[in-house]
């Protein structure tokens, strides 16, 4: 497992003060009809873990992440994972 990865699953949703209360977001800026890779890591290339299509519950965004750009730990049903910032409205 990489060492982000085992970070993150060990901080699982912890809630900070930061982060104690998620946000309804949704996508934006994409073509319509296309899904927002929720992934397992807040990297382009990690593993995909789901689709976001519409609303999506958001718990922290961070831009300390290995490409330097913001990422979102986000809750779609069961499935937990990243997101890009750069596509999330909040509702």
């Amino acid at each position: 497992m990489r060492p982000f990865a085992a970070l993150t699953l060990a901080l699982g949703l912890t809630a900070s003060p930061a982060q104690a209360d998620p946000q309804a977001f949704h996508v934006t800026g994409l073509a319509p009809g296309e899904p927002l890779s929720l992934r397992a890591e807040p990297d382009a290339n990690a593993e995909v873990v789901g689709e976001i299509r519409g609303r999506v519950l958001v718990f922290g965004c961070t831009n300390d992440t290995p490409s330097r750009t913001t990422w979102c730990r986000a809750r779609l049903g069961k499935t937990v994972g990243w997101a890009r910032r750069r596509y999330l409205t909040p509702d």
